[in-house]
């Protein structure tokens, strides 16, 4: 699994050899009641000794795990770091003479190091680059991704709303990683999986990894893996979704949703977003600004004047069919990688998988498939 062994009173030297290159490091800190990636200078910088304890609707924090990535998640993912939640795309200027003349700002794309990516975070990471990164780059964002340094860990302490076995996408990180860490007492396995990476390890001070650690962190994502208890009847859902759009259910869960879009703003992979001119007060200038903006909008649907999907249930269905069966079309893969934040952070603990598991129940439903 890996040939070397950081030792934990070490761990600082990773911080000091990324930050020599240049690197601003974002590691797992509280705020707010939440794990959040945030600057850090150093280990000591880090939230240490912490679980979290999540349930459809609801988060908290608790002492007591002697580690510093025994935790799931918290509600950021990788996703602002590289798709800004609100941005100038362009700005026009009005000269004196009336002339229009227009510009694109430099991206902001500061190099960042993440220490503590999850694999669900990472192939969320990987859909966004699909999205992002195709025929035509989008350059704010592939400014940002080209300078950002990945330290994946590798999950042991799932959630109860946690799934990526199901979907595949962990708890092992397996691809776009820098640098992969599995954590034990007294510190971490550490392979890499880029040339950066492997530049990182020249500086560290490792030594070799035994047989027996490695097994000891092959067994802890094998046991991550089998504590998950939620999951999807088929990894591929676009038949069975597209063939109910009519179904009862999709009404009954529109009584508790709020619309509100949490579960979008939460998810790793969603990338609706919205476009918006904002002028000066002296009317010289204007900068054509881009935001986050979620499928659970009004306004994500109106299209001359007139709102399609008014409806609360047609906006819940539009965003679960499209993240579980178009994305097959789009990417080649359902677009939901097993994280479970949109159930913990869902206001009224709406959970998508006991919802396509009772669509699934329903003989008449289950006409349409589904394919792993």
């Amino acid at each position: 699994m890996a040939d070397h062994f950081l030792p934990r009173d070490y761990f600082q030297a990773l911080f000091d050899a990324l930050q020599g290159r240049g690197y601003r490091c974002r590691g797992p800190r509280v705020r707010d009641g939440a794990i959040v990636m945030d600057e850090v200078a150093g280990a000591d910088d880090l939230c240490f000794g912490l679980r979290d304890r999540q349930a459809p609707g609801s988060y908290a924090l608790e002492a007591g795990t002697g580690r510093y990535f025994a935790w799931a998640n918290g509600p950021m993912a990788l996703k602002p770091l590289t798709f800004a939640p609100r941005e100038t795309l362009w700005r026009a200027s009005r000269d004196g003479d009336g002339a229009l003349s227009f510009t694109e700002p430099e991206p902001d794309a500061q190099a960042v190091a993440v220490i503590g990516a999850r694999a669900c975070d990472l192939a969320g990471l990987a859909l966004q680059d699909q999205h992002f990164l195709g025929d035509e780059p989008d350059a704010h964002y592939q400014a940002r991704r080209a300078n950002l340094f990945l330290v994946a860990v590798n999950c042991t302490h799932p959630a109860d709303t946690c799934f990526c076995a199901a979907t595949g996408d962990g708890p092992e990180a397996s691809h776009s990683f820098d640098l992969v860490l599995s954590e034990l007492d007294h510190g971490f396995l550490v392979r890499a999986g880029s040339d950066a990476g492997a530049s990182v390890l020249e500086e560290l001070p490792l030594v070799a990894a035994t047989e027996a650690q490695n097994a000891e962190a092959s067994a802890a994502i094998d046991a991550a893996a089998a504590a998950q208890s939620r999951g999807l009847p088929s990894r591929n859902l676009r038949d069975f979704l597209f063939a109910n759009p009519t179904h009862p259910r999709w009404e009954e869960v529109a009584e508790r949703c709020l619309s509100c879009g949490n579960c979008t703003n939460v998810c790793p992979t969603c990338f609706c977003h919205s476009q918006e001119t904002v002028p000066d007060l002296e009317g010289t200038t204007a900068d054509q600004v881009r935001q986050w903006d979620s499928c659970f909008t009004a306004g994500h649907s109106t299209i001359h004047g007139i709102v399609i999907r008014g409806s609360t249930a047609n906006r819940y269905r539009q965003w679960l069919t499209h993240k579980l069966g178009g994305w097959h079309d789009q990417f080649g893969r359902s677009g939901c990688v097993g994280c479970g934040r949109c159930i913990t952070w869902c206001p009224t603990g709406i959970d998508l998988t006991e919802e396509i598991a009772a669509m699934w129940a329903d003989p008449e439903a289950k006409k349409g498939g589904g394919d792993d």
